[in-house]
């Protein structure tokens, strides 16, 4: 046998051998990355799958990044694990519209080998995407709302609340809550809110880009009382008056009662003496009876709704007296004629009301120079003619502006002018004054109804020479308004005629006085 046939299965085995060493020497990982999602302005998501540990234990991986190409695990990175298979990497602190380089790595005792490389860029911060709560515990002054912030924009919330106002699209420049910072939902409290108003309302968030809000949501709040205004009352007689309210708002709830309110005392209420004037808003009349003479009333309008009931301002007035007196005690008849208060007689005192005497001329002489104050009796007999007539007067007893009793005036122009529209006109106003009948005027005394209650009588007067007339035929009545330095304005009356006439005389002469009330 040949020497060189033993060498061949000694070098075959030798092959074998080596080649079995070879396969089992320890390289480098075999490893790709993993695709990058969720992008968002600072953080993204990537990983990586390690195929092969090369033959040694993979004892960290993870992913690296940075703004340059071939990053490595010198720079930034993660750490995820260890051994093969597939990992999920989480980047973060990324700058937002930035382009970065990611690569997988995987690290044994060979050394680190690195994945494919992978180019993404960060998404612009934006602002928060959030929604506005519904509306609940709505109370006069108070509300609860509130948000959710579903998307933080990519930057950190650092505020957050609802805003509101009385006109639409509020923001955090009108009224606002602060509540905390971050995203998810959260809730609101609203306070200071003014009853029976309607609101709107938007939740917003804040981050650095701005501020975001969700949608409007608009309420109104709880009612509230109604607002009503007492309107002037107005005494009618000895015993009765009317008055009114205006219901101008219903507090948002439906006004079930309204009316007035009155007592003799400061701030009346519906407990007391009171009527019922429908429902709903709007003004409305009312009529107050079984009232004391000559006593001073309070009276407030109200309105009921379901929160309670409102009333208007105390306003009040003064049922008419049925007498008024003179210094002397003399009585007279308180007439009303719309809106004024008359004496139903013709003055006959012989004072001031304040005790100083009106001097009394009898002398037709002395009356014929007189230009003082002065007064007297028709035919200077008290007996016959004060108590139905009354005295007769100058003007310049009147001047002084306190012949009437205390908180009545002698009547002025405007004051006939008044009570002659009230009447009609001063024709039939004439007739409307004028006693009936013919026993102190007379006949034919036309057109006398006596509808106004004044009994106007046919005094006559005292001219300027001192003599006297027209007893029975003419009333003649001054009043204080003058015409010129001589002359004043006055009135007549006629047992002719209707009407009531208007002319200016000498200040001399002697007339008929009426009052009025202040």
């Amino acid at each position: 046998m040949k020497k060189g046939f033993y060498l061949r299965p000694v070098l075959l085995i030798s092959l074998i051998l080596l080649f079995l060493y070879g396969c089992d020497k320890e390289k480098l990982p075999s490893l790709s990355t993993s695709s990058v999602t969720g992008v968002e302005p600072t953080k993204a998501v990537t990983g990586g799958v390690i195929t092969s540990d090369g033959n040694a234990d993979i004892i960290v991986r993870g992913v690296c990044w940075g703004t340059k190409k071939s990053p490595n695990i010198e720079g930034t990175r993660t750490t995820d694990g260890y051994g093969t298979g597939s990992f999920v990497s989480n980047i973060t602190y990324l700058n937002p519209n930035t382009i970065y380089h990611v690569r997988a790595y995987a690290t044994n005792s060979v050394g680190t080998a690195y994945g494919n490389e992978i180019t993404f860029t960060t998404s612009p911060i934006s602002l928060a995407i959030l929604t506005t709560s519904e509306i609940a515990s709505i109370t006069q002054t108070t509300a609860v709302c509130g948000g959710n912030i579903t998307l933080d924009g990519g930057a950190p919330i650092t505020q957050r609340g609802v805003c509101w106002n009385i006109a639409a699209n509020p923001t955090t420049a009108n009224s606002k809550s602060s509540d905390g910072a971050g995203a998810g939902s959260y809730i609101s409290n609203m306070t200071g809110l003014t009853g029976n108003t309607k609101y709107y309302v938007r939740a917003y968030a804040t981050n650095s880009e701005g501020t975001s809000y969700g949608q409007e949501i608009s309420f109104t709040t709880s009612p509230v009382l109604p607002v009503v205004a007492t309107a002037a009352p107005l005494p009618l007689s000895t015993t009765t008056a009317s008055g009114g309210g205006n219901v101008t708002n219903d507090g948002g709830a439906v006004v079930t009662a309204r009316g007035i309110c009155w007592s003799t005392s400061p701030n009346p209420t519906i407990a007391g003496s009171k009527t019922t004037n429908g429902t709903g808003t709007g003004s409305f009349l009312s009529s107050m009876t079984g009232l004391t003479v000559n006593t001073e009333y309070h009276v407030r309008a109200y309105a009921t709704n379901s929160v309670g009931t409102a009333y208007g301002q105390d306003l009040f007035f003064r049922t008419d007296p049925a007498i008024v007196k003179d210094f002397d005690g003399n009585e007279y008849n308180v007439v009303r004629v719309g809106t004024q208060l008359w004496t139903g007689e013709n003055l006959m005192t012989t004072k001031y009301n304040d005790g100083t005497t009106v001097t009394l001329v009898t002398g037709q002489t002395a009356w014929q120079n007189l230009t003082t104050k002065g007064y007297c009796w028709y035919d200077n007999s008290s007996a016959l003619y004060k108590d139905v007539y009354g005295a007769l007067y100058n003007w310049y007893a009147i001047e002084a502006g306190n012949l009437c009793p205390s908180g009545w005036h002698v009547t002025t122009d405007n004051d006939w002018l008044t009570m002659e529209s009230f009447l009609g006109g001063a024709s039939p106003a004439g007739g409307k004054a004028k006693e009936t009948g013919t026993t102190h005027w007379i006949a034919p005394n036309t057109g006398a109804t006596n509808s106004s209650g004044l009994t106007a009588l046919p005094g006559g007067q005292r001219l300027d020479d001192g003599t006297f007339e027209n007893i029975e035929y003419h009333g003649y009545w001054w009043t204080s308004s003058e015409y010129s330095l001589t002359e004043s304005f006055a009135k007549r009356i006629q047992n002719d005629q209707d009407k009531i006439f208007r002319y200016f005389t000498d200040k001399g002469t002697g007339k008929s006085v009426r009052c009025v009330r202040d």
